[in-house]
């Protein structure tokens, strides 16, 4: 999130300008992924430069630098984060609701830990397991790895968002106590956390086993810390069920929908009907869940899949992050309502409307690109050659800024922000956090993008001096 990171999580789902390529010689794409910032520039390509491939294997195969200040920072992290996830979710809960004050209270353990809990996540987990080994509509390729095969992997999460919904509504139709959800958050968080630790642990202990072939580039450090944060080996798996892969967009994901539709049961409940403003965050994050699993495909293209080991840094922000902090806006409105009239209303979904059209808009013209770049609907768009064989993409969205997507994902976060009102800085915690996530990797992408293309890119910032917003940034 779609997707997930703190980089944790983009929901796992803002691709950045590093993902907009395809080699086709190959006739694949061949990216480095959406994750701790490391790129093999993908964005959209005619035919290769000769050497082109013996240059980007060059590049790829080079030790990538320490990131997030290295073992102490990533260790600051392991602290910091999941302490950061359960303060937000004791503040939305709280009279004043001050993001920047301290928490009401520190909860003990008795209040954290419930075997009730840890069984309700993997009842969650395994339900969840068990709808990705169904029968996909398609099963996909991933990108050739270093000893040249591809895994393949089964584009089954939109199927899995739509049974989900059924058997939950099933269940509340046969009496499922939906709405006593938002009671065991702490719990869940807590049970959730937990279990990412002993994931990321287990992780780890299968990557030191793991050929060399099997690591990321970016995990292996020798920093035992550092590792177990970013994650050793890239595709960590048991037979056909591949554990990043599944994490990515299932259980965090479809877990963030379903907490957001318990406290809207909840406040139908105590108010007798779900307010407007819980109505509309309810759908917007559903829009953009939905969003995300039905576009499943593009994530094989990611960082997150291709370049990024699995490690807490994925493993906690998959299963944790996403859920209990991605609703924060629906549990602010829980226990803070705030009155909103159908003017307001109108305008946060025109707000809505424009970043969806932005996110979807740049994200589809760069995935017709890399699939088919004869298409009409891109055949016209203008590139910029590279002496790696790509192409740089200077028009179209991705001639208006150098990240169109991200900004679209900005604009769809302060209108999930704004129907909780503008009394508390609380609700807007997402959309502070997931800009300063973007700057912070985009700057990243233009250090590493600049050592890759060189003259190229100096040329492609040239003609698009922007890099996220329009003659702001």
């Amino acid at each position: 999130m779609g997707r997930g990171r703190v980089h944790l999580k983009t929901a796992g789902r803002a691709q950045r300008l590093s993902e907009l390529s395809v080699q086709t010689g190959a006739g694949v794409a061949k990216p480095s992924g959406n994750g701790a910032g490391r790129v093999s520039l993908i964005d959209f390509c005619e035919p290769s430069v000769p050497g082109g491939t013996e240059i980007m294997a060059q590049l790829e195969g080079s030790q990538a630098p320490l990131e997030f200040g290295g073992p102490l920072g990533t260790a600051a992290m392991l602290v910091l984060l999941p302490a950061t996830m359960f303060h937000l979710l004791l503040v939305a809960r709280s009279g004043p609701a001050r993001l920047l004050g301290p928490p009401p209270y520190l909860p003990g353990l008795e209040e954290l830990w419930s075997p009730r809990a840890l069984l309700l996540l993997f009842a969650w987990l395994g339900l969840q397991a068990v709808l990705y080994l169904l029968p996909a509509r398609k099963v996909a390729e991933g990108l050739e790895l270093k000893d040249k095969s591809r895994l393949r992997y089964p584009i089954n999460g939109f199927q899995a968002l739509v049974l989900t919904t059924l058997l939950m509504g099933l269940g509340v139709t046969a009496g499922l106590p939906l709405g006593a959800l938002p009671e065991m958050f702490l719990p869940l968080a807590f049970a959730t956390t937990l279990t990412s630790f002993i994931f990321s642990l287990l992780l780890y202990v299968k990557a030191l086993v793991a050929p060399a072939s099997a690591l990321a580039p970016g995990g292996s450090s020798g920093n035992p810390v550092y590792d177990f944060f970013l994650g050793r080996e890239l595709n960590p798996r048991i037979g056909s069920f591949d554990f990043k892969y599944f994490c990515e967009l299932r259980p965090g994901l479809i877990g963030w929908v379903l907490i957001n539709l318990a406290l809207l049961v909840r406040e139908a409940e105590l108010r007798g009907s779900p307010s407007l403003a819980m109505w509309l965050v309810n759908g917007f994050q559903l829009l953009y869940v939905g969003d995300a699993l039905w576009y499943e495909e593009a994530v094989l293209t990611t960082m997150d899949i291709t370049h990024d080991g699995f490690g807490f840094m994925l493993a906690f922000g998959d299963l944790a992050w996403v859920p209990f902090t991605y609703s924060l806006q629906a549990q602010f409105l829980l226990y803070h309502p705030q009155p909103l009239g159908w003017p307001m209303a109108l305008f946060i979904c025109l707000i809505q409307a424009v970043g969806y059209y932005i996110f979807r808009g740049a994200n589809s013209q760069k995935n017709t690109f890399r699939k088919n770049p004869s298409d009409p609907s891109v055949a016209g768009l203008e590139t910029i050659p590279t002496a790696t064989g790509r192409q740089l993409l200077v028009s179209g969205w991705w001639g208006m800024v150098r990240h169109p997507n991200y900004l679209g994902d900005i604009i769809m976060a302060l209108a999930w922000s704004l129907p909780c009102g503008v009394s508390h800085l609380l609700p807007y915690f997402y959309v502070l956090y997931f800009t300063v996530l973007l700057v912070h990797r985009e700057a990243r992408d233009e250090q590493q993008c600049l050592r890759k293309y060189g003259r190229a890119w100096r040329e492609y910032c040239k003609r698009v001096p922007y890099r996220i917003m329009p003659y702001v940034y």
